[in-house]
């Protein structure tokens, strides 16, 4: 997994960048595949912003979140595509499981 983080009109700090990759470190778990995450933070007064999006075979993924600091905004976008992704992964199985159902039932 390849995570690049930029600022949009303020710098990123290492603490900032490092904090995005442990907590997109589980990110990782849900595919086999290598994806890429573009990380954009950001002010948006009075809200700190945070801006991801994933690049996954055949699929991109975008997701954003607003809060008062900044590592409020980058925990809440965690938690947005861990749940997008989920999603996404149950929608490929589900779509393979539903083409052999559907030969199965049709006669």
């Amino acid at each position: 997994m390849q995570i690049e983080t930029y600022g949009q009109q303020m710098d990123v700090t290492p603490a900032l960048s490092k904090y995005v990759e442990t907590r997109f470190e589980r990110l990782g778990r849900h595919f086999e595949h290598p994806c890429q995450i573009r990380v954009q933070l950001g002010l948006e007064k009075p809200d700190h912003r945070a801006e991801a999006t994933v690049n996954l075979p055949g699929k991109t993924l975008h997701a954003d979140a607003n809060a008062a600091d900044m590592y409020a905004a980058i925990d809440l976008l965690a938690d947005k595509l861990d749940r997008l992704l989920l999603k996404q992964k149950d929608k490929m199985v589900d779509h393979h499981r539903g083409e052999g159902l559907s030969r199965d039932f049709a006669g």
